[in-house]
């Protein structure tokens, strides 16, 4: 009899380990019929003109992966949580995301030091951190197994942007005007070393908080100390505001140059001329001028048509890019999806991004594309002048 049921508690073992081993391999936020992705977000502040319409597009993309039939049978649910461009309601949304919602994975959230709050939180429930609306090097700072960035570096974006000023206009005296957090300290960074690289003098500095609206007295300062480059990390409506300034005050003869947080649509279009000859540098290039390509100009009129918009702002060309890009992802890593499966497909994903305009590659330093193209806004639409590897 006892042989009888250690035989029958051996077999219950037996019939229970698949069901044992898939659990221990199964990871958050994946069932049989759906992934959930999540991103804690700037919805309503200095930078909600990337966050809100990149969420938008991205939503709109995975709208139609899901009428399709979605990813190997899966839905994929994207939850946005908007923390207004501050620090500790972002690490509220992701503690959301991430243990109430059981987020698969972390969908470009906005912020470098709102990323960098999240991180470890991340990290400790095994959620990758994708596509960020960060262009920081910290977003792949090590440990980065769980880390992708879709483009290249604010301070290799300043790098080549400062050398391409210097190189075209002979520029002397280097004057950063930013926000002092990571985001802009990188992008001041960038442009100092740099600035020191090529013999630059440097003329000072001014810091600013994310919703300042007044640089008279910044301006003034660096006009005083001779700055004829100023290298700008403000939010979109700082830097229109700033650049409109040194008009104002007479300040002709100095140039601005910006990262590819200031390489947005709504900056190049101020009525007026207002940023004409604004020049910023970035991973990826503006949409208007490829409007022609049959599959760039198939999906403005889609986005056009679903939302009411006249054209497709930078942001919505992150979230479309994006979107993509983590469909092919969880295409690649096939219909057991894991954060194994997945981190794996990332690494070998390989294709053209029509929509931003670059080679995919992420390989093993989890960099989609890290090519800099320098811009500068001409009669109100921005046009590339210069371009580096």
């Amino acid at each position: 009899m006892k042989k009888l049921l250690a035989s029958a508690a051996a077999l219950a073992m037996l019939a229970s380990a698949p069901a044992a081993f898939a659990a221990a391999h199964a990871s958050q936020g994946v069932t049989d019929t759906e992934v959930v992705l999540g991103s804690h977000q700037d919805m309503s502040g200095p930078f909600a003109a990337f966050g809100a319409p990149a969420m938008q597009a991205a939503q709109l993309y995975f709208d139609e992966v899901n009428a399709n039939g979605g990813v190997h049978g899966r839905q994929i649910k994207l939850v946005v949580e908007d923390h207004g461009y501050q620090v500790p309601k972002a690490v509220q949304a992701a503690n959301k995301l991430i243990n109430r919602d059981k987020i698969f994975a972390m969908f470009m959230s906005l912020g470098t030091p709102h990323n960098l709050a999240a991180f470890k939180l991340q990290q400790a429930k095994n959620i990758p951190n994708f596509n960020p609306l960060s262009a920081a090097r910290q977003m792949i700072e090590e440990p980065k197994d769980l880390k992708f960035v879709g483009f290249s570096s604010y301070y290799d974006q300043l790098r080549a942007g400062v050398g391409y000023m210097v190189d075209t206009y002979g520029s002397k005296t280097i004057c950063p005007m930013y926000i002092p957090s990571d985001f802009g300290k990188e992008i001041a960074q960038g442009a100092i070393d740099e600035a020191e690289a090529r013999g630059l003098e440097f003329g000072g500095e001014t810091t600013h908080k994310p919703d300042e609206t007044d640089y008279v007295g910044a301006l003034t300062k660096l006009k005083g100390a001779g700055c004829d480059l100023i290298p700008i990390a403000l939010s979109i409506r700082g830097v229109i505001t700033a650049v409109a300034t040194a008009k104002k005050i007479g300040w002709t003869d100095v140039k601005f140059i910006g990262s590819s947080a200031a390489f947005h649509t709504a900056i190049a279009k101020v009525p007026g001329g207002v940023t004409e000859n604004f020049y910023a540098a970035s991973g990826w290039t503006d949409l208007e001028a490829r409007a022609g390509d049959p599959e760039v100009g198939a999906w403005i009129k889609q986005y056009t048509e679903a939302t009411g918009e006249k054209f497709p702002g930078t942001g919505a060309l992150l979230g479309r890019s994006g979107a993509e890009t983590m469909h092919r992802a969880l295409e690649a890593a096939g219909p057991e999806l894991t954060t194994k499966s997945f981190l794996a497909a990332v690494e070998g994903l390989k294709f053209e991004d029509k929509i931003a305009g670059v080679d995919i590659d992420f390989g093993s330093d989890h960099v989609g594309a890290s090519k800099v193209f320098v811009s500068k806004i001409e009669g109100g639409s921005w046009k590339i002048v210069g371009e580096s590897n």
